[in-house]
């Protein structure tokens, strides 16, 4: 059965919920009765359990409790922020995110219910999203007179584009599972119940892979796609030359070219 990690390890509010199965950590927003509207208390315990995972973990599963991922933004937290408080709150949610999108390892989401607002920011934080066909997503900031501030602009984008994003914030349009998946805002979609497991099994997978490639593909992957081609090209050979130059792959590759391993098929 999955463990939750020690107290001395890291302190989480009663928002979120913490455990370790193996070399997998999973955490899971904890306010159900809020539809796991994300308040400042919830972003912080994020950036703690991110800041304290132990070196035994190789990859994250983020899900939550309740009917919903995430319905956005604790709006009745919004009236306290006046505009220089506004920024520095926006600043937070990029300092945490950043934590998740370019921490020590890949972080796959299950997602079901409401994926909205701040919901949809930290779930395009992840590597893999996993939706559940109950899963939505929606961008109502331009019905509320507010814009995104949890990275929004710079993460959504790269998955569904500018125009789609605009278009959800504009009208306030929202995609249902199927939809997502077809412009990029989940990579599977499962049955209602089984996102969880699916990400798991994923996670799981995922943390089999050697260390130096989930680290790579993770801190590197983004910045070579974001890089001009030349210095693309040259992360790239670099990054390709650590990864293979170490003892642990030399070994996969061995077990390869012996036929111990694994190979495309067999899944």
């Amino acid at each position: 059965m999955p463990q939750p990690p020690s107290p001395e390890v890291v302190a989480l509010p009663s928002s979120l919920l913490a455990e370790q199965d193996g070399a997998v950590a999973v955490l899971r927003l904890n306010r159900p009765a809020k539809r796991n509207a994300m308040n400042d208390e919830t972003l912080l315990g994020i950036e703690r359990f991110f800041t304290a995972l132990l070196d035994d973990v190789a990859c994250v599963v983020l899900a939550a409790e309740g009917d919903h991922f995430s319905a956005g933004l604790d709006l009745s937290e919004m009236g306290e922020h006046d505009t220089m408080s506004g920024v520095r709150h926006s600043r937070t949610w990029h300092r945490v995110l950043e934590l998740v999108e370019f921490g020590p390892v890949p972080v796959v989401c299950a997602l079901h219910g409401a994926v909205v607002g701040g919901g949809l920011e930290l779930a395009a934080a992840a590597h893999v999203r996993v939706a559940e066909r109950s899963t939505f997503y929606a961008l109502p900031e331009g019905m509320r007179g507010l814009f995104v501030g949890g990275g929004a602009s710079v993460r959504v984008p790269r998955l569904i584009g500018v125009a789609r994003m605009a278009d959800m914030m504009l009208t306030g349009r929202r995609y249902d599972a199927d939809e997502g998946l077809a412009i990029g805002l989940s990579q599977y979609v499962v049955d209602d119940g089984t996102g969880l497991d699916r990400a798991l099994d994923l996670a799981r997978r995922i943390a089999q892979n050697a260390p130096q490639t989930n680290f790579a593909i993770v801190q590197a992957l983004p910045r070579i796609a974001e890089a001009n081609p030349r210095e693309g090209y040259l992360m790239e050979a670099m990054m390709a030359g650590i990864a293979q130059g170490t003892d642990e792959a030399k070994d996969r590759m061995r077990a390869f070219l012996e036929g111990r391993a694994e190979k495309v098929t067999d899944r």
